[in-house]
């Protein structure tokens, strides 16, 4: 099984008890939805896509192995992408699993 594979379970797991999860192909890899609010995306290189808010997002560019989403040549607002290197650790994917989680939460589901 290829290395996003593996981290794409390790989030499911994460995320099994929360309500209304799916999940959709997108941008290469495996986009995580609660209430409709995209959180996470598993990318085909391994990466975590994490929903961070604009605010925090800037703060969390500081940290080793974090850097910007950048969609058609320009960083996105609001979300950080994480190495495969910070992601070994069970208890750090818990943390950023539980962030894009939270993010996505308090926006409130899509209508």
């Amino acid at each position: 099984m290829a290395d996003d594979d593996d981290l794409a379970e390790r989030v499911r797991a994460l995320l099994a008890r929360e309500p209304d999860r799916a999940e959709r192909r997108m941008f290469g890899g495996l986009a995580l939805l609660l209430g409709g609010r995209m959180a996470l995306a598993v990318t085909g290189r391994g990466e975590l896509m994490v929903r961070a808010g604009a605010d925090a997002a800037e703060e969390l560019l500081e940290r080793a192995g974090v850097e910007p989403v950048v969609m058609r040549g320009r960083p996105t607002r609001g979300w950080v992408l994480v190495r495969p290197e910070v992601l070994e650790d069970d208890d750090a994917l818990g943390d950023w699993v539980a962030r894009g989680a939270a993010t996505a939460r308090s926006l409130g589901p899509r209508r």
